[in-house]
C-alpha cells in the first residue's frame, strides 16, 4: 500500500464580539428563545436596507493587522448567491476577489516543539446564517437569531502549509488565541462562536498536483479538527488504493461514530454568482489610522509565550499550553505577582486546574478558584504549614468552595504536624503495631519503608511533615 499525505486548507468562521449584528440594530444575544432578535433587514424583508457596523470593521481590521496581513483599500462588499433555508434573503452579504478586508498574511505557531508558519489569503467580513435544527418527523426548524450577526472568515492560502493532523489542530489552537487576546470574539466553539472547515486532499507521497478536497462542515472543537482530518486521511486513501474516486464534496463529522458522512455536493465559485452589493459603498482605510490600530495592538500570545519562558523561567510546553487560553495566561500572570516560585505555578495550573475545569466542563473565568487562592496555598506549602498532599485536597476545596487555603485548612483541621515529638509518638504506634514488617525491614528488606510512610501518613490522616517522617522512621527503625 502507498503511503499518503494531506494537504489541508482552513475556513475558519469567527462571531465578532458586538452588541449588535452586521447591518441592522438587533442584539447579538446568545441565547435568546428562538426568533425574537430579528428584524426586517437581517430577516430579508423587501425594502429594507442594510447598514454597515463600524464596530465589526474595525474589530477585523485588527485581526488582519494581527496576522500580519495587508489591509485593502477600498474594500468591497459582494453578494454571495446561495439557496438555503437558513438564509433569509436567498444571498449572504460577504467579500470576494481581491479586496477583502485583509490579505497575505501569515500565523506563526508551534508545532511539538517546532516553528510552523502558515500563510493567510484572506481575512474578509460577513454576515452569519441562521441556525437549523432537524426535530422528529423528519421536519426542521430554523431560528433567525444568528442570522446576521457579525462573522470573520480567516482562509489560509492555496497551496496548503498545514499537512497533518496535529499541524491543523494547533494552528486552531493558535488563531484562536489570538482572537480572544484581541477581544474580538470570545472563542466559545461549544458556542458556534468560532467554527473550523478544514477543506482536505490526500495523495500519494511524492505525487504531484492535488486530489479532489473534501470539506468538513463546522468543527466545534479542537479534537474534532484532529479527529475529522485523521480519518479523512485514512478514508481517501483506502479509496485511491480500492481504485475508487474522491469525490469533491461538502461532509459532516460524527463525534460520536468518529467518522465522516455526505451532506452535500461542494459548490463551485462560480455557482455563487458573486457581485458587489448594490447598497454598500466601498470601505475606505485612511492610512494613519490603519497604522494607529497596528499601534494599539495589545501583546499577542506569542509575544507572550517568550516572555514567559525569558521572564519566568517556563518550559516551552508550559509557556505554550498557558497562553493558548487568554484567561489562563491572566491567571497565572496575577498569581506570579504574590508567589515566589512560577514554575509551581504553573505545574498546578497545567495539572490540577485543567483536570478540575475540564471534569467540570467550565472556562478559568467560570471558576470560583482566585489567583490569590492559589499564590496562599504555595506559600502554605513553602513554609511547611501544610504538605504536598494536603495541598491537593485544599486545591480541590478551594476550587469547589471558592474558599481562601487558610479557611479551607483551619475547617478541616489540615495543618501539617511538625512537631518531632508528635510524629515519634505516632511512629512508634505503626512499629508496635507491625512488629513482622519491623523484623523483615531490619533483615534487609529496606522497600518496606514506603509501606511504613504509608501507615503514619494513614495515622496522621496524611498530616505528618513527610521529611521529618521519613527521617524518623529509619532513626526507630536502625535503632
Amino acid at each position: 500500500m502507498a503511503e499518503y499525505e494531506l494537504h489541508i486548507g482552513m475556513e475558519v468562521h469567527a462571531e465578532l464580539l458586538t452588541a449588535s449584528k452586521m447591518f441592522c440594530g438587533c442584539s447579538t444575544h446568545f441565547g435568546a428563545p428562538p426568533n425574537t432578535n430579528v428584524c426586517p433587514v437581517c430577516t430579508g424583508l423587501p425594502g429594507s436596507l442594510p447598514v454597515p457596523n463600524r464596530r465589526a470593521i474595525e474589530m477585523v481590521v485588527r485581526a488582519a493587522l494581527a496576522l500580519n496581513c495587508e489591509v485593502s483599500s477600498p474594500s468591497v462588499f459582494q453578494r454571495k448567491n446561495y439557496f438555503y433555508p437558513d438564509l433569509p434573503k436567498a444571498y449572504q452579504i460577504s467579500q470576494y476577489g481581491n479586496d477583502p478586508i485583509g490579505r497575505n498574511g501569515h500565523l506563526d505557531f508551534m508545532v511539538e516543539g517546532k516553528p510552523k508558519r502558515v500563510r493567510i489569503n484572506r481575512v474578509h467580513l460577513e454576515e452569519d446564517t441562521g441556525k437549523l435544527f432537524h426535530v422528529a418527523g423528519g421536519e426542521s426548524e430554523v431560528d433567525y437569531n444568528r442570522s446576521g450577526v457579525p462573522l470573520m472568515e480567516i482562509v489560509t492560502e492555496f497551496p496548503p502549509d498545514i499537512r497533518t493532523p496535529e499541524e491543523a489542530r494547533e494552528y486552531l489552537v493558535a488563531l484562536r488565541a489570538i482572537l480572544v487576546a484581541l477581544e474580538v470574539c470570545d472563542g466559545r466553539m461549544e458556542q458556534g462562536s468560532l467554527r473550523c472547515e478544514p477543506n482536505i486532499s490526500a495523495r500519494p507521497v511524492g505525487a504531484t498536483g492535488f486530489g479532489k478536497k473534501v470539506e468538513l462542515k463546522n468543527l466545534n472543537s479542537f479534537r474534532s479538527v484532529y479527529r475529522g482530518c485523521a480519518y479523512e486521511l485514512q478514508r481517501q486513501s483506502a479509496l485511491y488504493e480500492a481504485g475508487g474516486t474522491v469525490l469533491q464534496e461538502t461532509r459532516r463529522w460524527d463525534d460520536v461514530r468518529g467518522e465522516t458522512f455526505v451532506m452535500r455536493s461542494k459548490e463551485l465559485e462560480q455557482e455563487y454568482r458573486y457581485f458587489p452589493d448594490p447598497d454598500l459603498v466601498p470601505l475606505l482605510f485612511d492610512a494613519t489610522w490603519v497604522e494607529d490600530q497596528r499601534e494599539a495592538l495589545p501583546e499577542l500570545p506569542q509575544a507572550r509565550r517568550a516572555r514567559f519562558i525569558s521572564d519566568f523561567g517556563l518550559p516551552e510546553e508550559d509557556a505554550a499550553l498557558l497562553v493558548s487560553d487568554q484567561a489562563m495566561a491572566d491567571f497565572f500572570e496575577t498569581t506570579c505577582t504574590d508567589a515566589a516560585d512560577p514554575k509551581a505555578v504553573s505545574n498546578w495550573m497545567t495539572g490540577d486546574l485543567i483536570r478540575l475545569l475540564s471534569d467540570a466542563k467550565i472556562e478559568i473565568g467560570d471558576s470560583k478558584l482566585a489567583p490569590t487562592h492559589l499564590s496562599h496555598m504555595l506559600s502554605m506549602l513553602d513554609s511547611g504549614a501544610i504538605s504536598g498532599k494536603i495541598a491537593k485536597t485544599v486545591f480541590q476545596e478551594m476550587f469547589n468552595t471558592g474558599k481562601t487555603p487558610e479557611e479551607v485548612v483551619e475547617e478541616q483541621g489540615l495543618t501539617q504536624i511538625s512537631d518531632e515529638g508528635a510524629i515519634v509518638a505516632a511512629v512508634d504506634q505503626v512499629l508496635a503495631a507491625n512488629p513482622k514488617e519491623v523484623e523483615r525491614f531490619q533483615a534487609g528488606e529496606e522497600k518496606l519503608l514506603a509501606f511504613f510512610v504509608g501507615q503514619l501518613m494513614k495515622a496522621t490522616r496524611g498530616k505528618a511533615n513527610p521529611e521529618l517522617a521519613n527521617r524518623l522512621l529509619k532513626e526507630r527503625l536502625s535503632g
